[in-house]
């Protein structure tokens, strides 16, 4: 057996250090759980970033891989594929949404999104190119998408950012009001809730205030479903919890691919301006990807997983409110079906998750004084049981 140490060696040897790991080498996984090079379990309450909502290796989603990889694997977008074209038919027949295009990551999804919104800008606006985004958001690393995301620990290094976008303060229409200007806004990009942001959860009027107000001024009303969407939030699309909400534009990321590299931006047909030329990706949409995506994503509808989450979503939030009053740093349990976040009035959380690891449980850390849920949306209600055990063990052994 290789050891650890081992792997963790050629990764300091080959990787860029980009990223501080936790100590785990993870080689395989099952339902909600993973299992390192030793055979230790964790019960993954991370789903590899929202990605994972039908848990580790699900039989439906491994089979048309399977399947899929014994056919076609990939093809230039100048043929038809038929994966491609059953995925965009579920999302289109689920959603509000008339349009898809695949690519092969959520920031990618974005990207695709603004240049969409630009076009808007330039055909329908004499030239409106700004993007009005929200601080605390989190939109994807590239360098266009970087200006997007509303966090300046993000733009620093990158400096000076790629113009064209405007972060303003989230859950406030006032303030997208104050930056937007006739002559140069072309569309709102805005998530649902804000995952990496902290699972900032807005008023209940705000999403519909600001479709208002793009309406009003014929400016594109975008939503960033990256995290939120495939049933997240307790719908298959995160903007279907909110009342009388209709995106012109949505963008799918993560949880789409069902573990495979996929993403997509979709709009309405009104809007959907872009030309064969205008957009493009090699990889994009590609048979093996979109097998896994379709296969999910059928699963999900015909299970009614979404629903699942809700469920399984208040018996978490429940309990984790259980610890809320047991501890009195705990200050807030936020966020919807099994996106779900704690806030404490102490910068402890690394400690938390690191001693969470030691007992077997994955968690994110997602501020220095927050936690942050995303298990698979299949999780039962036994390995919730299990995992606040865990955090409870940990917390106290925390803070004693």
């Amino acid at each position: 057996m290789v050891k650890s140490s081992e792997y963790k060696d050629l990764e300091s040897k080959y990787y860029m250090q980009v990223v501080n790991r936790m100590p785990p080498v993870l080689v395989r996984g099952s339902g909600s759980y993973v299992y390192d090079n030793e055979n230790k379990s964790y019960l993954d309450f991370t789903a590899g970033w929202a990605v994972l909502n039908l848990g580790h290796s699900h039989p439906e989603t491994t089979k048309a891989i399977q399947d899929q990889s014994s056919k076609i694997i990939q093809m230039s977008n100048l043929f038809f594929t038929t994966p491609q074209l059953g995925l965009a038919e579920i999302i289109v027949e689920n959603s509000d949404i008339d349009r898809v295009f695949f690519c092969n990551s959520g920031a990618e999804a974005n990207e695709g999104a603004c240049k969409l919104a630009r076009k808007w800008g330039k055909k329908k606006l004499g030239g409106a190119y700004e993007i009005i985004t929200a601080l605390d958001s989190f939109h994807g690393r590239t360098q266009a998408m970087m200006a997007a995301t509303g966090q300046p620990h993000y733009q620093e290094n990158w400096k000076p950012l790629m113009p064209g976008f405007v972060n303003v303060k989230y859950n406030s229409l006032s303030a997208i009001k104050e930056v937007f200007s006739k002559d140069k806004t072309c569309a709102v990009l805005l998530e649902p809730i804000q995952g990496e942001g902290g699972v900032n959860v807005p008023d209940d009027n705000y999403l519909e205030s600001v479709m208002d107000f793009c309406k009003e001024n014929n400016i594109l009303f975008m939503l960033d479903e990256v995290q939120t969407g495939m049933g997240r939030l307790g719908k298959l699309f995160g903007y279907q919890r909110f009342k009388n909400i209709q995106p012109d534009v949505i963008t799918l990321g993560k949880a789409l691919g069902a573990g495979t590299p996929l993403g997509a931006f979709a709009s309405k047909e009104y809007c959907s301006v872009l030309e064969p030329g205008d957009h493009g990706s090699t990889f994009g949409g590609n048979a093996l990807t979109t097998a896994a995506g379709k296969a999910a994503a059928n699963y999900m509808v015909k299970n009614n997983i979404p629903s699942l989450a809700l469920e399984t979503g208040i018996y978490l939030t429940k309990k984790l409110e259980s610890l809320k009053s047991k501890y009195d740093f705990i200050i807030e349990i936020r966020g919807m079906g099994l996106l779900i976040g704690m806030e404490m009035n102490k910068d402890i959380s690394s400690e938390i998750v690191k001693i969470c690891l030691e007992k077997g449980l994955l968690l994110n850390a997602v501020r220095p004084n927050m936690l942050r849920f995303m298990p698979p949306l299949n999780v039962s209600k036994k390995e919730i049981d299990i995992a606040i055990k865990i955090l409870d063990e940990s917390i106290s052994k925390t803070i004693n």
